[in-house]
Formats: C-alpha cells, structure tokens, sequence
C-alpha cells in the first residue's frame, strides 16, 4: 500500500469565480476548490442553495478579508418555474401541496412581473437556513413544525420573461440581497390565480461579477496544479466599486503601518488604497477628516 501524501497547504490570495454544479452544497464546493488550489485559507461570499447552479465567488487567502463586502451586493438570476403545482417548500423537492389548471396567456403575465418589480415584501420560506432560537427554519419545517416569519424588505429592480410554454415559465430576476427567487415564484403562482413552484434556478451575477468568466470544478481540476493560480481573479475583484486612492513615499509607508493620511476631496464611504499598482487595503474617512485604514492586506511575493 502506497503510504498517504499529507497535504501541504500553502498561501493562495485571489477570488475563484466558480460555477458551482446542481446538488453540491457551497460548503462542499469551497473545501474542494481549497483541494484544488492547496489554499490554506478560503471562504465564499454567501451562500448559493444546493439545487441552484452558476455563479459562487470564493475567496482564498487575504481575498477573505473582503468576503463581506459581496454579501450586500445585488444578484441577477435565471429562474424556471412549473406553473400549476405549488409545493410546502416552493421548489421541486418539496411535497405537492396542491395542483391547478393552467389557464394562463402571456398577456397575463407580464402585468404580474410588472407589480412585483419593484420594493416589495417577502416573507421568508419555512425551508430556508434563517433561525429561530438558535435552529434553521428548514429543521423545523422537516418536523411539520410552522412558525410565524415576519415580512423583510426586498428589491426586485427587473424582470424579464424569456419563454413561456404551457405551464413551463423561465425568467431572468435583477434583485437586491435577501430576496428568495421561489417565494417570488410563488407570488407569481399566485399572483395568475393557479399557483408554481420553482423548477430550477441559475446564478449569473453576483456584484459587478459575472458567471461568463467562472470556471467549474472539472475545468479547473482538468488545469495542472502548478498552472491553476492563474484562473484566479485577483484579491481586488471585489472591490471594483470602491472608489480608488493611490498613495506614494511617506504616504504609503504610514497607511501600510495602520496610520491616516491626507483624504482626496470629494471621496466618503469605503475606499480602495493602491501604492505602485498593488493593493495595500480598504480604508474609510475617519477623526479629523482623514483616510485610516480599516482592512490591510499582506500579499504573497
């Protein structure tokens, strides 16, 4: 017997845009992505359900200091959903609660897509990974136990319908975090009077990210090891929105240090810090009207 190869981790820093397959829960598509590259360090940017495919950015190395900053950001989805049939969970794994004929024509539907655009309210599934004392609702439910869930604010900025055919619907969703693309299947369901459920659902952008230039598990294991660092976006790739500073000399040397230095007029909020073309951290404006850093960061050489 061939005696077992430890694993010998290593610091990796950059942002894999993954294209996460059905049925594979984000967990377990990070801790293999970490296999793949020898990451000692990694982390995803929110959570993508097991029976959602596309576009799971995951963090390694000093790239998980800026997870956080992704989780507020707005996503776009495509969603399909089985008009006619509306389950306990509001997708296709749940029971069949009931079924509906369909009598539904497309001029129906696009005023329905059109009320829900916008700030609306969802009350969260009972099937869903939010708590109550301590417990995820989606143990709960499995336990035909109901509680009640209070209605959160989301925003819906666009809806867009692809295909219609029979009882089979696909959409393309524009929303802000927080919102559950099979409660909306269900309001639409709802909504034309005969109920749905989601059928299957797709990730195609997270923030300014795009599932065109992620790669999937077999691709990047398909890539020789020595080779595969280079499909890595680099650390700043969630940053891209923050406006940008960059500092030179003294400047540099105290930010790098966790000192202020001088603010740039007219910037507010967090703000990305850059010396000779390579990222130093996120600093925000603080006492005395000045930049300090918040997040730094200790690159590989």
């Amino acid at each position: 017997m061939q005696p077992r190869v430890k694993k010998v981790w290593q610091q990796v820093d950059g942002v894999l845009l993954l294209d996460k397959s059905l049925g594979m829960s984000s967990n377990d598509a990070l801790q293999k992505a970490r296999r793949l590259f020898s990451a000692a360090k990694g982390g995803h940017t929110g959570t993508l359900d097991p029976l959602a495919t596309g576009l799971l950015p995951l963090c390694f190395g000093e790239a998980t200091k800026f997870s956080a900053d992704l989780l507020d950001a707005d996503k776009t989805y495509e969603a399909e959903l089985r008009l006619g049939v509306v389950t306990d969970s509001g997708d296709a794994e749940g029971t069949v609660l009931s079924t509906s004929t369909v009598d539904v024509r497309e001029s129906d539907i696009l005023p329905v897509l059109q009320a829900l655009t916008g700030n609306i309210l969802q009350v969260p599934p009972m099937h869903s990974a939010l708590k109550r004392d301590g417990r995820p609702l989606y143990e709960l439910a499995r336990q035909g136990i109901v509680v009640e869930r209070e209605a959160r604010p989301v925003t819906i900025h666009a809806i867009e319908l692809h295909e219609f055919a029979g009882d089979r619907l696909r959409i393309s969703v524009s929303c802000s975090k927080g919102t559950y693309i099979r409660v909306l299947a269900m309001d639409i369901g709802a909504a034309l009077g005969c109920g749905a459920h989601l059928t299957a659902l797709r990730r195609t952008r997270v923030g300014d990210l795009v599932l065109d230039r992620a790669l999937t598990l077999a691709a990047i294991e398909a890539i020789e090891e020595a080779a595969r660092p280079a499909s890595l976006q680099p650390v700043d790739a969630l940053l891209q929105s923050l406006p940008r500073v960059d500092l030179d000399g003294e400047a540099e040397s105290r930010f790098s240090h966790g000192n202020p230095v001088d603010l740039p007029a007219g910037l507010a909020g967090k703000i990305r810090v850059y010396a000779g073309g390579r990222l130093l951290g996120v600093g925000e404006p603080g006492a005395g009207g000045r930049l300090w850093p918040k997040r730094l960061v200790q690159l590989a050489a």
